[in-house]
């Protein structure tokens, strides 16, 4: 195998002096001549001033909230600006989230967060993903045909145990500066004084109507105006009944939803609507903290999330581009993509070894590991495709050693958090138990009710956490936190994530440059590989005739992302792909 650097570069520097040259011939103006490319951006967190990237992040000081609603990332800062650390400003924007992203932000389903504390120089990880009922059974969301039925995913039968509030709290219990109260005070602010909603929030709603419909008492009583009609843009929107969780929530921490009156109203609507989730399920759930999986990418270290994230796969995918000279490949052409698609095909294979815990134990460490990635690179050729009959599994267990949404938050004493939660489908179920005020995920479904599983590790079991894609990850450079990113997308995730990480250090793009840069989606082995609509039409027959099936496809994740300088200014990318998402620092000037 063999590869020859690209000859952009020489096109480009002698298109350059011919440019330079005309210009100063017709009077261009002197300040053309000073216009040098800036600072290498893996040492300054961006191209601010070189004009050598379309796309350039918020500069912020003092701490930085990135998020995909600016509301919520607006409180992060201000969290942050009056003296709470970034553990206290997540808590205060997931919690607000529920208010003014109820699509994905949420306290009714459950997520992954990773918090690297200065003081200790540790990183943690705080899986907080639902959980299975006790009384669940293998044919619980099975129809009349014996496969899941849609339905009933979308209804009370399909909630998991939600564990947001419990993460949020155990993450300020460990790490927190600020009182409990105080952080959620905005949430309730929000809820019971109202928000003007914006277009995209009111346009989200209202194409929910009729799914909102079906639970005319809970979903469409709160979101809905007394008459049935959608919110409009510009109307101001209440949620009484949130505020009043949100107050139960502020009094007595975690207490007050797994257990007293919230929980009541919880489990009384979700039984009344056919679910199977008890007091003592609610009463039972505890949030897990873990330790990050770890590994490095061409001399960054990475922290993944452990499992029930199936984080590891992304961690993969870095290994076996590390065997490859991705950087000298070039970004955004057909040869990149096409190994980029081919590692997405081996790590789907592999993924049948994650699963959900207690009852799975994930071989995350042997799946993360560079000689397994070795092995599997191995059947990567940058000439042909695989497909499902080329791609044979490796057992990872011999490596072994002894609508989503995203949200980065980092502070001026170097604490950081990658936090990405879900309510699984956006909206979730679509419902919500009378009285409380907030939607509850439909997550059950995303266990294998197959009666003969195809994942070894995620059939659904009584207590069980299923596996996720969720990813959120914090990247390092000389011991510090470099950057943090994560995204929503379901299984679109660990694609997102790949490209990301490989934008930001094959190819050295600014965060905001390798945030808005196209993306590719291989879905599955002999799925098709999916390219966002802005990849030029002239790059498919170079991959059509590397044997792959492409088709079009709508944006690709939305990635809230900071990188932090040596300096501690703060970079922060709030990705276009979802309207209202924002960087907010504490000081930008």
């Amino acid at each position: 195998m063999s590869f020859r650097k690209p000859l952009r570069h020489a096109f480009a520097r002698v298109a350059i002096a011919g440019v330079l040259a005309l210009s100063l011939t017709a009077g261009a103006p002197a300040f053309a001549q000073d216009e040098t490319p800036g600072p290498d951006i893996a040492a300054t967190g961006g191209d601010l001033i070189g004009y050598r990237s379309i796309h350039h992040p918020v500069i912020g000081r003092g701490g930085m909230a990135v998020a995909q609603n600016k509301i919520a990332a607006r409180i992060g800062a201000d969290i942050l600006a009056k003296g709470g650390n970034a553990v206290d400003a997540a808590v205060a924007v997931g919690l607000a989230e529920a208010v003014t992203l109820p699509r994905a932000g949420n306290i009714g389903g459950g997520g992954y967060m990773l918090i690297h504390d200065a003081a200790s120089k540790k990183t943690v990880a705080i899986e907080y993903y639902g959980q299975a009922p006790m009384g669940v059974t293998p044919d619980f969301l099975l129809g009349p045909d014996g496969k899941v039925s849609a339905e009933k995913v979308q209804s009370f039968k399909g909630v998991t145990v939600p564990g947001t509030v419990a993460g949020l709290y155990e993450a300020h219990r460990l790490f927190g500066k600020l009182p409990w109260a105080k952080l959620v005070q905005p949430a309730i602010d929000l809820a019971s004084k109202g928000l003007v909603m914006s277009d995209d929030e009111a346009t989200a709603l209202a194409q929910r109507h009729d799914a909102m419909a079906k639970d005319p008492g809970g979903a469409l009583k709160v979101y809905f105006r007394k008459d049935g009609s959608a919110y409009q843009p510009g109307d101001v929107f209440r949620n009484p009944d949130l505020a009043w969780t949100l107050k139960q929530i502020q009094a007595r921490g975690a207490d007050g939803f797994y257990k007293g009156p919230v929980a009541k109203r919880v489990v009384d609507g979700i039984r009344a609507g056919g679910g199977i989730i008890t007091l003592e399920d609610l009463a039972g759930y505890r949030a897990n903290v873990l330790e990050p999986i770890w590994s490095d990418y061409r001399g960054y270290r990475i922290a993944y999330m452990p499992p029930t994230s199936a984080a590891s796969s992304v961690a993969e995918a870095m290994n076996i581009l590390e065997q490859f000279p991705v950087g000298d490949l070039g970004q955004g052409n057909v040869a990149t993509m096409h190994l980029i698609a081919e590692a997405l095909k081996i790590v789907t294979v592999d993924r049948r070894y994650s699963g959900g815990g207690p009852q799975w134990k994930t071989p995350a460490t042997g799946i993360a590991s560079k000689a397994f990635a070795r092995e599997r690179a191995k059947l990567i050729s940058m000439d042909r495709s695989l497909d499902s009959k080329s791609l044979p599994g490796l057992d990872p267990h011999p490596y072994e050693s002894p609508d989503t949404t995203h949200f980065s938050i980092a502070d001026k004493d170097g604490n950081v958090v990658a936090n990405t939660y879900t309510l699984t489908a956006s909206f979730g179920a679509h419902v919500v138990a009378p009285g409380t005020g907030f939607l509850l995920n439909n997550s059950l479904g995303n266990f294998d009710w197959n009666p003969r599983p195809n994942s070894l590790g995620n059939r659904i079991e009584p207590g069980k956490r299923a596996q996720s894609t969720i990813s959120p990850i914090i990247v390092f450079k000389d011991g510090k936190p470099w950057v943090a990113t994560g995204t929503p997308g379901g299984g679109t995730i660990l694609a997102t994530m790949v490209q990301m990480l490989s934008n930001l250090i094959d190819f050295k793009l600014n965060v905001a440059e390798a945030a808005q840069r196209p993306r590719i989606y291989q879905s599955g082995v002999d799925g098709p590989l999916q390219l966002e609509e802005s990849i030029p039409q002239d790059l498919v027959a170079g991959l059509v005739a590397r044997g792959h099936r492409v088709t079009r496809s709508q944006i690709l994740g939305s990635t809230q992302s900071i990188m932090i300088g040596p300096d501690g200014v703060m970079y922060g990318a709030a990705d276009t792909r979802r309207p209202d998402a924002a960087a907010v620092g504490v000081r930008q000037y």
